[in-house]
């Protein structure tokens, strides 16, 4: 039986837990030693979930201008920019991005875009888009900021940022990364140097714990396979044999900690909290600041004063 002691366990003000390491574990490969990197801070802003309603214009301003007084050499936007592109018209979609981009400009830091599963136009047959439309589904999200998934160096540390949304026949979402993405992020590993750390950025999370925190739904969920990437076990094995130093989650709006094969998975909370109305399983209205040295990773939480609108004047 195995005794996991208390020092084992890191609080990120939010739930841990702690799984198999890889380091004490022969079913996975040895990672090469690490290699010296600068240290360096970033932002990661994850679920800003804007609108024109619940006053989320104002928090997102609240929230980019408390980020501002941060010195951070960039931030990572982790998804789900604007509420909600999924089941809407093209004027409503529209309207979204120019008020996030507006508000964004609040930042004034670079900024590397996740896309979300709410960054995607038009899927829901109720918004009456057809998927023949030039802006369907991701489309809209390349339009404004590019890339799907793409990978960048800095300060010698390899950050790679993907796309987790899959969209199903049924006109629904689901978390997973596509074969082709599998394909590109194998050879995107293998092609860096031995030991180099690795940060890898996902909207919808790779490892979570948080269906552990819900009670049982009343009815089938609308999306199965919507909380976590559901081919996850093709993903996680190609960690094994690199440095990566930590992986960050969006989506689920909490902040959590799980530890597997070494990596930490950490979900960061949201700017939206619990979308416009307070906290979100103890977690408020905030953003991440991740401080990188020494091949590790420190996250502190930032919240910035926003007060929502109680749920009952709605």
């Amino acid at each position: 039986m195995t005794v996991l002691r208390r020092r084992h366990f890191l609080s990120l003000g939010g739930a841990t837990l702690l799984a198999a390491n890889g380091a004490a574990r022969a079913d996975v490969p040895a990672r090469p030693p690490l290699l010296a990197h600068e240290p360096f801070t970033f932002l990661f802003i994850t679920d800003t979930h804007i609108q024109p309603e619940l006053d989320a214009a104002k928090g997102c301003h609240m929230a980019f201008a408390r980020a501002r007084r941060i010195n951070a050499d960039f931030a990572i936007q982790g998804g789900d920019h604007v509420f909600d592109a999924l089941g809407v018209n093209a004027g409503r979609a529209n309207a979204l991005m120019d008020l996030y981009r507006r508000t964004a400009d609040d930042l004034s830091l670079p900024v590397h875009h996740t896309i979300g599963n709410h960054d995607c136009f038009g899927v829901y047959t109720k918004s009456g888009v057809a998927p023949t439309d030039p802006m369907y589904g991701k489309k809209y999200f390349e339009d404004q900021f590019g890339r799907l998934y793409y990978s960048f160096d800095h300060k010698g540390v390899h950050v790679v940022v993907l796309d987790s949304i899959g969209i199903t026949a049924q006109r629904l979402y689901e978390g997973r990364i596509d074969a082709a993405q599998l394909d590109w992020l194998r050879r995107d590993l293998a092609a860096l140097p031995s030991g180099m750390p690795v940060i890898v950025v996902t909207h919808i999370p790779l490892v979570t714990a948080v269906s552990a925190y819900l009670p049982p739904p009343k009815e089938p969920p609308p999306h199965p396979g919507a909380l976590s990437v559901v081919n996850a076990w093709e993903v996680l094995p190609l960690f094994d044999t690199v440095n990566v130093i930590a992986v960050l989650q969006g989506h689920t709006h909490v902040l959590e900690r799980v530890d597997w094969h070494g990596v930490p998975y950490i979900t960061g909370g949201a700017v939206c909290g619990n979308w416009w109305h307070g906290t979100r399983l103890g977690a408020p209205e905030g953003f991440m600041v991740v401080n990188v040295a020494d091949g590790k990773i420190a996250t502190q939480y930032e919240t910035y004063g926003f007060h929502s609108i109680d749920p009952k004047n709605t």
